[in-house]
C-alpha cells in the first residue's frame, strides 16, 4: 500500500502501501490463523441504482473542491484531521484492501512449487507502505526476515507505531524498513525505530537445518523515536539473500514506461538467492478495467469506494481514487489515495520479467464477479470459493485478477 496521498510514478512522487496501491479486489481473505492456500473473495461491489444520486453529488462535491483549491494532479491530497476519533486512512486501507494472510499462502505454495527444497525464510516487500504483510510474515515462522522499501515515509512511520510494535522484542530483530526508490533500492535509508527491550546490536541466527546459509543481523534500534530516516543505506547492511520478492496491489502500475520495468525487475532478479527465488506481483484487468468505474464495499464501520476515471487507450493509463465514507463520525475520507496508472498486459510483464532474467513466468488468474452484474453486498458475498489457477492461456473476461510468478 502504499500510502500517501498521490501515488504517482514511484521514482517521482509518494505513493501508499501497499502495497503499495490500492486493490481493485482484495486478493484472499483473511477467515483463518493457518497458512494453507485459502478461497478467494470479492473485496469490492458496484453501487446500485439507489446510490446513484449520491455518487453524482459527490462527483459535484469534487468538482466544487478541485475548483476552490487549484489543480493538485501532481500534489499530495490531504485529509481532514484525524481527531474526533476518525480512524486513520492507512487503519481504514489496511482493513478494506489487503489480505496478508491470503497472500502468503500463495506466496508459500508459488515458492514450494517452482523452487523447493527448502523453506522460505527471507522476503521483501516492495512499495511496502504500511508494511503488514512484512509484519505479518514475521508470524508464520520465528526463522523469517522482512526487508521492506517505500517512498512515503508517513506511511513507514505509521507502520513502526500500529503493525511493528506487535511483533514483540524479537519482531523488531528480524525487519529492515527503508525510506527509498525501488528503482534505486540500495540507495534506500534505513528508517530509525525505537523500541524499549532492545538492546544495540540485537543478532539473529538462521537455524540452518534447512540447508540455508546462516544470516546475521544487526539490529535497527535506535535513541530517537520511529519517524527519522538513519543515515545509513541499504548497501551498508549485510542482508541475506531474498527468498520471495513481491510487489502487490497492483504497485507495478505506478511504473509508466517499460525501461522502469526493466530496471526493477533486475534489482529484484539480483536481490534473490541463488539457490533459488521467486518474484510475484499482481495485476487486474478484463474490459471493465479500461472504462469509467465506481465500485463499493461496505464494512461494518464505513464504506469503501474504488473510483476509476477514463482510460486512456493510446498511453494505456488511469487514475485511481480511494474513498472512505465513515458512517459513525459522519464524514468522508474523498481521495484518501490517488494513483496514476498505467495499466500494463500480461504478455508485456512477461518480456520484460524475461528480459532482466528469470528463467520462467506463470500466470495465476481467477475471474472475478461481472462489475455489471454486481449490486450492493454487504460482507463479502459470491466467489468465496474461487481460487486461483495457473493458466497458459485465459479468453477474456469482464473482470480477473493474476498473480505473476517470475521464477529466477
Amino acid at each position: 500500500m502504499g500510502k500517501q496521498g498521490k501515488k504517482q510514478r514511484h521514482h517521482n512522487q509518494h505513493k501508499t502501501s501497499r502495497r503499495g496501491g490500492g486493490a481493485f479486489f482484495n486478493s484472499e481473505e483473511d477467515d483463518n490463523d493457518q497458512y494453507p492456500p485459502s478461497s478467494s473473495t470479492s473485496k469490492l461491489t458496484i453501487s446500485d441504482e439507489e446510490k446513484q444520486s449520491e455518487a453524482e453529488e459527490e462527483e459535484e462535491e469534487e468538482e466544487e473542491e478541485e475548483e476552490a483549491e487549484g489543480p493538485s494532479e501532481d500534489q499530495n491530497d490531504q485529509n481532514p484531521s484525524t481527531g474526533d476519533n476518525v480512524p486513520s486512512k492507512f487503519s481504514l486501507y489496511q482493513q478494506s484492501v489487503q489480505s496478508p494472510k491470503g497472500d502468503i499462502s500463495y506466496l508459500q505454495k508459488f515458492f514450494l512449487m517452482y523452487v523447493g527444497g527448502r523453506l522460505p525464510l527471507h522476503l521483501q516487500e516492495d512499495f511496502c507502505g504500511t508494511a503488514l504483510l512484512s509484519t505479518e510474515w514475521l508470524h508464520t515462522d520465528s526463522r523469517r526476515t522482512a526487508v521492506g522499501i517505500d517512498l512515503d515515509h508517513e506511511a513507514l512511520n505509521w507502520c513502526m507505531e500500529n503493525n511493528l510494535n506487535k511483533t514483540g522484542a524479537d519482531g523488531y530483530s528480524r525487519i529492515y524498513l527503508f525510506h527509498g526508490n525501488v528503482l534505486n533500492p540500495l540507495e534506500a535509508r534505513l528508517v530509525k525505530f525505537e523500541n524499549q527491550y532492545l538492546l544495540e546490536k540485537v543478532t539473529l541466527s538462521d537455524v540452518v537445518d534447512d540447508g540455508s546459509e546462516t544470516t546475521v543481523l544487526d539490529s535497527a534500534a535506535q535513541e530517537n523515536p520511529g519517524g527519522f530516516t538513519d543515515g545509513r543505506l541499504m548497501k551498508d547492511f549485510p542482508l541475506p539473500a531474498r527468498d520471495i520478492i513481491c510487489a502487490f496491489n497492483y504497485s507495478c502500475c505506478c511504473l509508466h514506461s517499460r525501461v522502469e520495468l526493466v530496471s526493477y525487475f533486475n534489482h529484484s532478479h539480483n536481490a534473490l538467492s541463488r539457490k533459488g527465488g521467486i518474484f510475484v506481483m499482481d495485476l487486474y484487468g478484463g474490459t471493465s478495467s479500461e472504462c469509467e468505474l465506481r465500485l463499493q464495499r461496505k464494512f461494518p464501520n464505513f464504506t469503501y469506494v474504488w473510483e476509476q476515471a477514463g482510460f486512456d487507450i493510446v498511453q494505456r493509463k488511469t487514475r485511481i481514487s480511494l474513498h472512505f465514507h465513515l458512517q459513525k463520525q459522519q464524514k468522508k475520507l474523498r481521495h484518501a489515495f490517488s494513483y496514476s496508472w498505467r495499466l500494463w498486459s500480461l504478455p508485456e510483464i512477461k518480456d520484460c520479467l524475461e528480459e532482466a532474467g528469470f528463467r520462467s513466468v506463470h500466470f495465476w488468474i481467477r475471474q472475478m464477479p461481472d462489475a455489471g452484474d454486481i449490486r450492493s453486498i454487504k460482507g463479502f458475498g459470491s466467489g468465496r470459493d474461487v481460487k486461483y489457477e495457473e493458466v497458459s492461456s485465459f479468453e477474456q473476461q469482464d473482470s480477473w485478477n493474476a498473480y505473476v510468478v517470475g521464477v529466477a
